[in-house]
C-alpha cells in the first residue's frame, strides 16, 4: 500500500473521545474485519484495537477471490469473493492481502495477485 492514497469519504472518522460502554461480544474469526492489532475505522465507536485503519479500495480479480482465516496456502478458503466485487484493503504482509467487501464483513486473507491491478 506504499504511496496509494487512501480516499476515507465514505467512512466518518469518528471524532472526540471514543469509549466502549461494556463488554463487547467478539465476533467470530472471518465475520467483521476485526483482529486484535487493527480494524476497519467503521468499527472504531464499537469495537476495541490496537489501530483503526482508513480501506484501501480495491476490486477483486477477474478469477476472484479466495478469502482464508490465516495468509497460508493450507488454511482453507471459507468464502469465494466474486471477480470485480468490492474489496476493502486493510493490511498486506508479503504476497497476502488482508480485508474484504466493507465493515460489515467477511474478512479474511487472499493472495494479492487476486485483486484487480491498481488502476494509474
Amino acid at each position: 500500500m506504499s504511496g496509494a492514497t487512501r480516499d476515507n469519504r465514505e467512512y466518518a472518522v469518528p471524532a472526540g473521545v471514543l469509549g466502549l460502554k461494556g463488554p463487547v461480544e467478539k465476533p467470530a474469526p472471518g465475520t467483521l474485519p476485526l483482529r486484535g492489532d487493527l480494524a476497519h475505522v467503521a468499527l472504531a465507536g464499537t469495537h476495541l484495537a490496537a489501530h483503526y485503519v482508513i480501506p484501501h479500495q480495491r476490486l477483486v480479480g477477474a478469477a476472484g477471490a479466495g478469502l482464508r482465516l490465516a495468509s497460508r496456502d493450507d488454511s482453507e478458503v471459507f468464502i469465494q469473493l466474486a471477480p470485480g466485487s468490492r474489496f476493502e484493503l486493510l493490511d498486506v504482509a508479503g504476497e497476502w492481502a488482508w480485508g474484504g467487501p466493507g465493515p460489515q464483513g467477511p474478512s479474511g486473507w487472499c493472495r494479492a495477485s487476486e485483486l484487480a491491478p491498481e488502476s494509474a
